[in-house]
């Protein structure tokens, strides 16, 4: 108890220390009066409107995959479960109608890939162009060289959301096979909650490491990309659910009625995207700092 309660007070002195540093504070400032800027604005909302393009497409390929290609159950499970976890409002409906297009003809799928290609690109090239302007690099990619980088972060980003989804479904398996009629305890449902987040949010610092190092027209510093990733995965998913929270607050359902769904997701997107330039202005303001340490 003693050595627990050391640790402790080490952990609050060095969160205090770190909160005292007047870099961090300044670089926090400094972060904090760029999201307010109107070009970031118009950045995120033009990645808001490409994702939420974007989004049902993928999903759509995600259970066609997971359902008709490889006929599995728990891995399409663990995507449901995965979606009521990050949708902030309107899962039932949007699995439910989710479901019913998989199993339509297989046209839709092809459409569907199609969108997901244009859009991305629609994703990543303002994107792009941000992130160069956040590391100070003075020349963006050719449309094509945009085109080409889109399409491999797009696929990336997929295969590393179907490794997450097969790598909880893994360890679901192994954790019924090992307890069996256990395996319906709310002890063990709540374990294998832990280890889809636990999986997802390694998925997400990923991709957000993808972004961030991959698409700057440049040679980015690794450590503080993978620092500013590390935080930003963080704070988005503790964000997310302070935004679930605050819904029944802004009354959305009453101003946009059967549009409050879509409402609700462009917004999250929009919320999505400052986070995801504020963490890569954050980690820039760290290594000039650095850098001009002597």
């Amino acid at each position: 108890m003693k050595s627990s309660g050391q640790g402790t007070a080490v952990a609050v002195a060095r969160a205090r220390e770190v909160w005292s540093d007047p870099g961090l504070r300044q670089r926090l400032r400094e972060t904090a009066k760029y999201l307010t800027t109107t070009e970031v604005h118009t950045y995120a909302f033009s990645v808001a409107a490409n994702a939420i393009l974007s989004f049902f497409p993928f999903l759509l390929l995600m259970f066609s995959v997971t359902e008709r290609q490889l006929h599995s159950k728990l891995m399409s499970d663990v995507l449901v479960d995965l979606l009521r976890d990050y949708l902030p409002a309107g899962q039932d409906f949007v699995i439910n109608n989710l479901r019913k297009m998989v199993w339509a003809h297989g046209g839709i799928k092809i459409f569907s890939l199609a969108m997901l290609l244009f859009s991305s690109s629609g994703v990543f090239l303002p994107l792009e162009v941000a992130l160069n302007k956040v590391w100070g690099l003075p020349k963006n990619r050719s449309y094509w060289g945009n085109q080409i980088v889109s399409l491999a972060l797009a696929f990336g980003c997929g295969a590393l959301a179907m490794l997450s989804v097969a790598a909880t479904a893994g360890n679901q398996y192994l954790i019924s096979s090992v307890l069996g009629d256990f395996g319906n305890n709310v002890v063990v449902r709540g374990f294998e909650f832990g280890i889809m987040k636990i999986f997802a949010l390694i998925a997400g610092v990923l991709i957000f490491f993808a972004i961030f190092y991959v698409l700057p027209n440049g040679r980015v510093p690794f450590r503080p990309v993978l620092r500013a990733a590390l935080i930003t995965g963080v704070v988005w998913e503790c964000c997310k659910y302070l935004y679930i929270l605050s819904l029944p607050l802004l009354k959305l359902q009453d101003v946009y009625g059967p549009f409050s769904i879509s409402v609700t997701l462009m917004f999250w997107a929009f919320l999505s995207g400052l986070l995801l330039l504020g963490g890569a202005h954050l980690s820039s303001t760290r290594n000039s700092e650095e850098l001009a340490t002597p």
